[in-house]
Protein backbone atom coordinates (compact mmCIF):
# COMPACT_ATOMS: atom_id res chain seq x y z
CA UNK A 1 0.00 0.00 0.00
CA UNK A 2 2.82 2.40 0.93
CA UNK A 3 4.60 1.63 -2.37
CA UNK A 4 1.43 2.44 -4.36
CA UNK A 5 1.02 5.75 -2.52
CA UNK A 6 4.65 6.72 -3.21
CA UNK A 7 4.30 5.79 -6.89
CA UNK A 8 1.11 7.85 -7.19
CA UNK A 9 2.78 10.81 -5.49
CA UNK A 10 5.81 10.56 -7.80
CA UNK A 11 3.60 10.44 -10.91
CA UNK A 12 1.52 13.39 -9.72
CA UNK A 13 4.71 15.40 -9.10
CA UNK A 14 6.13 14.50 -12.51
CA UNK A 15 2.90 15.49 -14.25
CA UNK A 16 2.79 18.79 -12.36
CA UNK A 17 6.38 19.59 -13.40
CA UNK A 18 5.65 18.69 -17.02
CA UNK A 19 2.67 21.04 -17.01
CA UNK A 20 4.85 23.91 -15.80
CA UNK A 21 7.56 23.53 -18.40
CA UNK A 22 5.93 25.70 -21.06
CA UNK A 23 7.36 24.41 -24.32
CA UNK A 24 8.36 21.08 -22.85
CA UNK A 25 11.75 21.18 -24.55
CA UNK A 26 15.18 22.41 -23.70
CA UNK A 27 15.74 25.35 -21.44
CA UNK A 28 12.85 26.67 -20.35
CA UNK A 29 9.99 28.38 -19.31
CA UNK A 30 7.66 30.10 -21.66
CA UNK A 31 9.94 33.16 -21.66
CA UNK A 32 12.63 34.37 -24.02
CA UNK A 33 16.21 34.01 -22.75
CA UNK A 34 18.27 36.46 -24.81
CA UNK A 35 22.02 36.95 -25.15
CA UNK A 36 24.21 38.90 -27.57
CA UNK A 37 27.42 37.75 -29.25
CA UNK A 38 29.87 38.96 -31.92
CA UNK A 39 28.98 42.68 -31.82
CA UNK A 40 31.09 45.03 -33.94
CA UNK A 41 31.02 48.26 -35.90
CA UNK A 42 33.38 48.76 -38.84
CA UNK A 43 35.09 52.15 -38.51
CA UNK A 44 32.76 54.43 -40.48
CA UNK A 45 34.03 55.94 -43.69
CA UNK A 46 31.57 58.84 -43.55
CA UNK A 47 31.23 61.37 -40.75
CA UNK A 48 27.48 60.97 -40.30
CA UNK A 49 26.64 57.26 -40.70
CA UNK A 50 27.90 53.84 -39.55
CA UNK A 51 26.77 50.21 -39.63
CA UNK A 52 26.57 47.73 -36.78
CA UNK A 53 26.42 43.96 -36.60
CA UNK A 54 25.70 41.38 -33.88
CA UNK A 55 23.91 38.12 -33.15
CA UNK A 56 21.02 37.80 -30.67
CA UNK A 57 20.44 34.25 -29.45
CA UNK A 58 17.20 33.17 -27.79
CA UNK A 59 17.67 30.04 -25.63
CA UNK A 60 14.19 30.43 -24.15
CA UNK A 61 10.91 28.73 -24.91
CA UNK A 62 9.11 31.81 -26.30
CA UNK A 63 9.80 34.16 -29.18
CA UNK A 64 10.57 37.82 -28.62
CA UNK A 65 11.00 40.85 -30.82
CA UNK A 66 13.76 43.45 -31.12
CA UNK A 67 11.78 46.70 -31.18
CA UNK A 68 14.35 49.46 -30.62
CA UNK A 69 18.04 50.25 -30.73
CA UNK A 70 19.64 53.37 -29.28
CA UNK A 71 23.20 54.58 -28.82
CA UNK A 72 24.78 57.66 -27.32
CA UNK A 73 27.00 57.95 -30.40
CA UNK A 74 24.09 58.44 -32.84
CA UNK A 75 21.04 60.66 -33.09
CA UNK A 76 19.14 57.65 -34.42
CA UNK A 77 19.73 53.92 -34.88
CA UNK A 78 17.57 52.13 -37.44
CA UNK A 79 17.20 48.45 -38.29
CA UNK A 80 17.33 47.27 -41.90
CA UNK A 81 16.61 44.03 -43.73
CA UNK A 82 18.37 43.25 -46.97
CA UNK A 83 16.86 40.96 -49.59
CA UNK A 84 17.96 40.66 -53.20
CA UNK A 85 20.30 43.61 -52.77
CA UNK A 86 17.47 45.91 -51.65
CA UNK A 87 17.64 47.49 -48.20
CA UNK A 88 14.42 48.21 -46.29
CA UNK A 89 14.01 49.90 -42.90
CA UNK A 90 12.14 47.76 -40.36
CA UNK A 91 10.42 48.68 -37.10
CA UNK A 92 11.20 45.31 -35.49
CA UNK A 93 12.76 41.89 -35.98
CA UNK A 94 11.43 38.62 -34.55
CA UNK A 95 13.73 36.35 -32.54
CA UNK A 96 12.27 32.82 -32.53
CA UNK A 97 12.25 30.57 -29.46
CA UNK A 98 15.46 28.52 -29.47
CA UNK A 99 16.65 30.59 -32.46
CA UNK A 100 18.85 33.50 -33.50
CA UNK A 101 18.65 36.89 -35.14
CA UNK A 102 21.84 37.66 -37.07
CA UNK A 103 22.82 41.14 -38.25
CA UNK A 104 25.75 40.72 -40.67
CA UNK A 105 27.54 42.56 -43.44
CA UNK A 106 25.57 42.19 -46.67
CA UNK A 107 22.42 41.14 -44.77
CA UNK A 108 20.20 42.50 -42.02
CA UNK A 109 22.03 45.26 -40.15
CA UNK A 110 21.88 48.29 -37.87
CA UNK A 111 22.45 51.81 -39.19
CA UNK A 112 23.79 54.49 -36.84
CA UNK A 113 22.65 57.79 -38.32
CA UNK A 114 23.36 61.42 -37.41
CA UNK A 115 26.60 60.48 -35.67
CA UNK A 116 27.52 62.78 -32.79
CA UNK A 117 31.15 61.69 -33.11
CA UNK A 118 32.96 59.45 -35.57
CA UNK A 119 33.88 56.17 -33.82
CA UNK A 120 37.51 55.13 -34.34
CA UNK A 121 39.05 51.67 -34.50
CA UNK A 122 39.87 50.43 -30.98
CA UNK A 123 37.03 52.35 -29.32
CA UNK A 124 33.73 50.86 -28.18
CA UNK A 125 30.20 52.10 -28.78
CA UNK A 126 27.45 51.49 -26.22
CA UNK A 127 24.23 50.16 -27.73
CA UNK A 128 20.93 49.60 -25.89
CA UNK A 129 18.61 46.96 -27.38
CA UNK A 130 14.88 47.08 -26.55
CA UNK A 131 12.61 44.05 -26.75
CA UNK A 132 8.84 43.52 -26.74
CA UNK A 133 8.95 41.06 -23.82
CA UNK A 134 12.43 40.80 -22.30
CA UNK A 135 14.11 43.68 -20.52
CA UNK A 136 16.62 45.88 -22.36
CA UNK A 137 20.17 44.66 -23.02
CA UNK A 138 23.17 46.98 -23.10
CA UNK A 139 26.00 45.91 -25.40
CA UNK A 140 29.53 47.25 -25.80
CA UNK A 141 30.24 47.15 -29.54
CA UNK A 142 33.94 47.30 -30.45
CA UNK A 143 34.92 49.43 -33.43
CA UNK A 144 36.97 47.39 -35.91
CA UNK A 145 38.86 48.38 -39.06
CA UNK A 146 36.70 49.55 -41.97
CA UNK A 147 37.57 46.33 -43.84
CA UNK A 148 36.96 43.93 -40.91
CA UNK A 149 35.18 40.77 -42.00
CA UNK A 150 34.63 38.17 -39.25
CA UNK A 151 35.39 34.60 -40.27
CA UNK A 152 33.21 33.08 -37.54
CA UNK A 153 30.08 33.95 -35.63
CA UNK A 154 28.05 35.20 -38.55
Amino acid sequence: MRRAALTAAALTGALALTGCSGSGSGSGSGKADLSVSSPYMPQPVSADMAAGFLTITNDGGAKDELTSVTSDVAGEVTMHSTAGGAMKERASFSIPAHGRLVFRSGGDHLMFEKLKRKPRQGQTVTVKLGFAEAGPLTVEMPVKSATYNPSTGH
